[in-house]
């Protein structure tokens, strides 16, 4: 564990450098898989590296938005955070159509490479949560930093999984089945960054005592 988790004085100080510093190995770790899984999917026909991409792309852009705004008000940061999360409820979406169409039209996808390229997206998937752990109770924007990170690990271990179970079975199934609970997971959390945004900007909005 990084010395970030371990140092809480810093813990919701989203201005610091520590953080800062954070955010940008973040962005680039997020960047260059999001490029990996990108093409991966596509030559492997995997629905789930398709989704796990977009989630990488969502990602990197969210963590460059996030080192735009450090030093901003509250109210700003937490309309940044309610935008994230919008984009995540859109993505997860996304994803639920895709693999409804792929139910009745998609192909087995390569297992091999499945399997390879989700194993490497969880090591930048857990590098990543964490180096953000010690942020993750921090207001929304810093919230939502935390959970895209720790929802992408979660989905690399499914990914890993499903193409164990696509070589075992030999259908596009279990493929299916991760995108949706990937799809969902998205949903779920897109829910709790806007709820904790909207709260915090009813909270700027109130006059002071």
């Amino acid at each position: 564990m990084s010395h970030a988790c371990h140092d809480h004085d810093h813990s919701h100080h989203g201005n610091s450098p520590a953080y800062r510093r954070v955010l940008w190995v973040a962005l680039v770790l997020n960047a260059a898989m999001a490029v990996v899984e990108l093409t991966a999917g596509s030559l492997a026909g995997s629905l789930a590296l398709w989704a796990d991409s977009a989630d990488f792309i969502a990602d990197a852009a969210n963590y460059a938005i996030s080192l735009a705004v450090l030093a901003s008000s509250l109210t700003l940061r937490a309309r940044v955070a309610w935008v994230k999360g919008a984009a995540m409820g859109l993505i997860g979406a996304a994803v639920l159509a895709r693999a409804a169409w792929a139910s009745f039209h998609g192909e087995p996808p390569q297992a091999f490479t499945m399997g390879a390229v989700g194993v490497a997206a969880l090591a930048a998937n857990v590098i990543v949560a964490l180096m953000l752990y010690a942020w993750r109770e921090g207001d929304a924007n810093m919230r939502a930093v935390w959970l895209c990170s720790r929802n992408d690990a979660l989905g690399n271990i499914a990914v890993v999984a499903a193409a164990a179970a696509v070589a075992w079975t030999g259908t596009a199934w279990p493929d299916l089945a991760v995108a949706a609970v990937m799809a969902v997971l998205a949903l779920s959390s897109a829910r709790v960054v806007m709820r904790h945004a909207s709260d915090e900007l009813r909270t700027a909005a109130a006059p002071a005592p």
